[in-house]
């Protein structure tokens, strides 16, 4: 049922109003009109000349309450009062707080409408608000808080919150902007007042690392942050804190249980010390390894054992680690050479904290890295997060040598076809130009017989 005024709407106090209004129609929200049709501020309900009393009994009825609630929402948006508002399934209580509102029965049937100027016009002419209906829901319901205000002062408490995101170095100063913009803070906290500690105990994390040498991530946590459990998986710290890990170490996309272990060991904290390992061949220092390397067969490290004392001589004798991707590599190269080849280190997949905590002393101590890992873009991710690290030299891992492998297999057989995402080889930008225009994948065993050159006396 509609409850229209007795006179034209579209005229009133001299002001004609949109045509929307005069229709009967809602305004829009975001519109022009809403825009220049300025809301009444929240002290408009201060005023004098509200008659309490008589407001109280007149807009005030419980059967108005969801009148006044719409009109209350459309002030916080800044939205005009024009136009009609609708209740769909009215009851009778509501029929007739209408009805005395505005001096007319409505007319029969579930649907209420109301027009908004009439209201405006009844208040004012009555002098129970004279400054109209806006004045008078402010008298009723309190101030309201404009929501463009509202925003503005979250954005506020928003950046203020990203504020300790600027005590980072210029390391992760990307991932810091990418934080601020990405809204993975918002999701973690929910509100900027939970924000600002969760952002200030990420950064504080993230300062303190990559820790070296590598610690328990509980002991870390415990050391530097508000507890041992502080980066329990799941919780909103530890999932800001291995993502800005990631951006530092440079670790790929992954999921699963050992995933996440060894992306938060690229940092150097850790499950436990002995499930963390590394594969070599003919590294010496120790009273085993020199018995292995004596004997030219390969040796796995843990990381305990490499924390614990230092694993290897101060220079290897050649001045030269091998890095290889796959164990094929390493086990040829043990086969073949036994213990005439070079020391080697193999990565067997993204590097560990044991890889990790071994090559770092290797190249602190003199060592000159070589790294060959599979022609593909998982080969080149490898290789980037490594840089991220230790110093490399490439290993026949430029274009030059893909373009020959690619020539070499395809004359015997298919290539199979590179897949993922392309990724850039900073040290040499035109490997990474020679996968997108060839499309496949070259594996370090179909160039193993280079690779075992290379490492043959001979050679070097």
């Amino acid at each position: 049922m509609d409850v229209n005024p007795a006179t034209d709407p579209s005229a009133r106090d001299g002001r004609v109003l949109p045509a929307h209004a005069a229709a009967g129609r809602e305004a829009p929200v975001d519109g022009a009109v809403a825009d220049t049709v300025p809301a009444v501020p929240p002290e408009a309900g201060d005023r004098a000349g509200i008659d309490t009393g008589r407001l109280g009994r007149l807009l005030g009825d419980p059967g108005l309450a969801w009148l006044v609630d719409r009109v209350r929402q459309r002030m916080t948006r800044g939205r005009p009062l024009t136009g009609s508002v609708t209740l769909s399934a009215s009851d009778a209580s509501q029929r007739l707080a209408v009805e005395r509102l505005l001096g007319r029965a409505p007319r029969a049937g579930g649907s209420l409408s109301v027009r908004l100027d009439t209201v405006d016009a009844v208040l004012r002419r009555s002098g129970v608000s004279p400054d109209g209906l806006a004045a008078a829901v402010v008298a009723l319901t309190g101030p309201v808080a404009f929501r463009a205000e509202v925003r503005a002062e979250e954005e506020r408490a928003w950046a203020e919150a990203y504020t300790p995101l600027g005590a980072l170095g210029a390391g992760l100063a990307p991932w810091a902007e990418r934080v601020r913009g990405d809204g993975l803070v918002r999701r973690l906290a929910r509100t900027p007042e939970a924000a600002g500690p969760l952002v200030q105990a990420a950064v504080r994390a993230l300062r303190a690392l990559p820790a070296s040498p590598p610690i328990s991530r509980a002991t870390f946590a415990a050391r530097n942050l508000s507890g041992a459990h502080a980066l329990d998986e799941g919780t909103p710290l530890a999932t800001l804190v291995l993502s800005g890990i990631r951006s530092l170490t440079g670790f790929p996309d992954g999921s699963g249980a050992q995933w996440l272990r060894e992306a938060w060991a690229s940092a150097g904290l850790l499950k436990d010390d002995l499930s963390s390992t590394v594969l070599t061949l003919n590294l010496r220092g120790t009273p085993p390894l020199d018995w292995m390397a004596d004997a030219g067969e390969p040796a796995v490290l843990t990381l305990r054992s490499l924390t614990r004392r230092a694993p290897v001589a101060a220079v290897p004798v050649t001045g030269t680690v091998y890095l290889c991707e796959n164990p094929a590599v390493l086990s040829a190269a043990a086969d073949t050479l036994g213990p005439a080849c070079p020391p080697m280190v193999c990565l067997q997949g993204q590097p560990s904290a044991a890889a990790l905590t071994l090559l770092r002393d290797l190249s602190a101590r003199g060592a000159d890295l070589l790294y060959h890992g599979d022609f593909d873009w998982g080969g080149v991710r490898i290789a980037a997060t490594l840089a991220h690290s230790v110093p490399w030299r490439p290993w026949r891992y430029e274009a030059v040598h893909y373009r020959a492998a690619v020539a070499a297999v395809a004359a015997v057989a298919e290539a199979p076809e590179l897949t993922g995402p392309p990724v850039a080889t900073p040290w040499d930008p035109a490997l990474a130009a020679a996968l997108v225009e060839h499309g496949v994948r070259v594996e370090e065993e179909a160039v193993l017989d280079d690779l075992l050159a290379d490492l043959g006396p001979g050679s070097r």
